[in-house]
């Protein structure tokens, strides 16, 4: 989201501003920034008595490098105590960031970011120098993401930093409706535009406008942000039947002029532009195009047909230019989740299928603000009980049969990783991630309380994971899920914020078939008695038992929720 300016090391003026962001004061002579190997972008995102966090961002305007390491020192006692994207060490105050096994890759023009914890007392001085590789760097002036910054659009680099976040008050009614559901019915979730009707109010039930206007009642003097799901691509979901839509797949013209022109149209209205508005754009849709087409066991005939016709691309960038001209709008692509798109296979293809969708159909990366991962899904935050690096007995968690090769255990390894990937295909390095939190909190009585047997790799990781669902690819209503973090902005290196996206209470889908007029099919993953398929390695579904209809309100899903809820209510 950021567009910053760097200048030539010899002639910045470094000063400490009061978020102990770096500020540089630009030359007048541009000319040499063509010239500029390297920039380093290192931000304080928080601080306190004893000791702070850290991110930086490194582009690099050289070679492309299948290695690198990055080098500061620091002019006090800062000791960097923990990190992540990084292998970080520290001798004296000379400190040294080389890659992980997973991002060596830096290409010319490529970014990398990685974050870390550190100690201190006195005075926490900025470092005023960088090399990459034995190069020195310029800094970068401090404006980028994971702050308080803003760009030339006028948008912040994270809107939810400093804002409430709307509550939806239909939702809020069925919560607090609930026995112990007033403990959460004051929690912001997303409004979801899943068929063209829900924009002006399908079936009595507030549309766009009624919910900004709710919004900037509930806003006050503040910022106040709203969470809309943007999600009616033809040929939706082509790999579940559960979220089938109205549009078929070749409808991508009455996608773009009954769908998402009348959203862009009352969300550029003067009205509302006091708000921050969030979309998520079209969940489900691209990374199918990468899991489940040609020769693959997942394949299906109707996600190949939206590889073959392309309209899953072009009403993504579509939706992305029409929605990212406005300047208090902020689109979060969806991003998949660690098991869908974790695997080597899977990963660096999905991050270059997104660069292309972003710049289809007059959108540019600048219409990004970000990602967001789990949308509507259960993949736990974090394991604790086990990294990706852990053996057994001389044997890589990586066979486990629940990681089967993954190089992510869970949420906010991969977030983090996969925002890296983005940037390094092209993405603006001040991209943030949201990641959906609002049934991935796997507590109650099944938590595990410590690490597995050391038997094996599947007992060491099956007793020690959170995540107790069968199969990680299982997605419908899934048995003993709880509630997970509560919504928060900036919770961690990178991530804008952890979210309620999909409301807690409302269904994936049906148990069995029920007759619609909201083109719905009956998806097996969702009835409790199914035995499997490709996408979930042939496992039983793990689905709760009398769900109905996608989007509808489950009460029994929403109790066991709250019961399992990490942390806990």
């Amino acid at each position: 989201m950021s567009r910053t300016k760097s200048a030539l090391l010899g002639a910045l003026v470094l000063l400490a501003g009061a978020s102990g962001t770096a500020v540089a004061a630009v030359p007048a002579d541009p000319a040499g920034i063509a010239a500029i190997p390297c920039t380093v972008d290192y931000k304080v995102q928080n601080q306190w008595d004893t000791g702070f966090t850290a991110a930086v961002t490194v582009t690099n305007n050289s070679a492309a490098k299948t290695s690198w390491a990055v080098k500061w020192a620091y002019a006090g006692n800062q000791k960097v105590t923990s990190g992540w994207n990084a292998k970080i060490s520290q001798s004296g105050t000379a400190v040294t960031a080389a890659n992980e096994t997973y991002n060596g890759t830096l290409a010319t023009g490529g970014s990398v970011s990685f974050g870390f914890n550190a100690s201190y007392s006195g005075t926490n001085a900025l470092p005023t120098s960088f090399t990459l590789d034995g190069v020195t760097c310029n800094v970068d002036d401090g404006s980028g993401g994971g702050g308080g910054g803003s760009d030339p659009s006028g948008r912040v680099d994270n809107p939810y930093t400093g804002a409430k976040v709307y509550v939806n008050p239909e939702w809020s009614a069925k919560a607090a409706a609930e026995t112990g559901g007033s403990r959460i019915s004051n929690q912001p979730t997303g409004v979801w535009l899943d068929r063209i009707a829900a924009i002006s109010g399908a079936s009595g039930s507030m549309g766009l406008r009624a919910h900004l206007d709710a919004a900037l009642a509930q806003k006050g003097s503040g910022e106040e942000v709203v969470q809309l799901v943007v999600y009616d691509l033809p040929g939706r979901d082509c790999a579940a039947l559960a979220s089938n839509g109205e549009l078929g797949p070749t409808e991508i013209d009455k996608y773009k002029t009954q769908f998402i022109d009348p959203i862009a149209a009352i969300l550029s209205d003067s009205k509302y532009a006091s708000l921050r508005i969030v979309t998520t754009i079209e969940i489900d849709s691209l990374p199918n195009l990468v899991t489940n087409t040609g020769s693959r066991a997942t394949a299906t005939p109707q996600c190949d047909t939206m590889l073959a016709n392309g309209n899953y691309v072009k009403g993504v960038g579509y939706a992305l230019a029409k929605l990212g001209a406005i300047p208090n709008v902020y689109n979060y692509l969806d991003a998949g989740h660690h098991g869908w798109i974790g695997w080597d296979d899977n990963f660096g293809a999905s991050a270059t299928l997104f660069k292309q969708a972003a710049t289809s159909e007059g959108a540019t990366v600048d219409d990004v603000a970000g990602f967001i991962t789990n949308t509507a899904n259960y993949s736990a935050l974090k394991e604790n009980n086990f990294t990706i690096n852990d053996t057994v007995n001389g044997t890589s968690v990586r066979l486990s049969k629940w990681i089967d090769y993954n190089r992510y255990v869970d949420e906010l390894s991969f977030a983090q990783a996969f925002r890296n990937q983005l940037v390094s295909v092209g993405f603006n390095s001040g991209i943030g991630m949201l990641i959906d939190t609002s049934r991935n909190g796997w507590g109650g009585t099944a938590r595990p309380t410590g690490p597995g047997a050391t038997t094996s790799v599947d007992t060491y990781v099956n007793g020690g994971r959170y995540d107790r669902r069968i199969h990680v690819g299982n997605w419908c209503n899934q048995a003993g899920a709880g509630l997970g973090e509560r919504p928060q902005a900036s919770p961690a290196t990178g991530i804008d914020a952890y979210v309620w996206m999909k409301p807690p209470g409302e269904s994936d889908g049906s148990s069995s078939a029920i007759a619609n007029d909201e083109g719905k099919g009956f998806d097996r993953m969702c009835d409790p008695t199914y035995t499997g398929n490709p996408r979930n390695n042939n496992n039983m579904s793990g689905a709760l038992p009398n769900a109905p209809l996608s989007g509808h309100w489950f009460s029994a899903q929403f109790q066991q929720l709250m019961t399992n809820a990490y942390p806990p209510l």
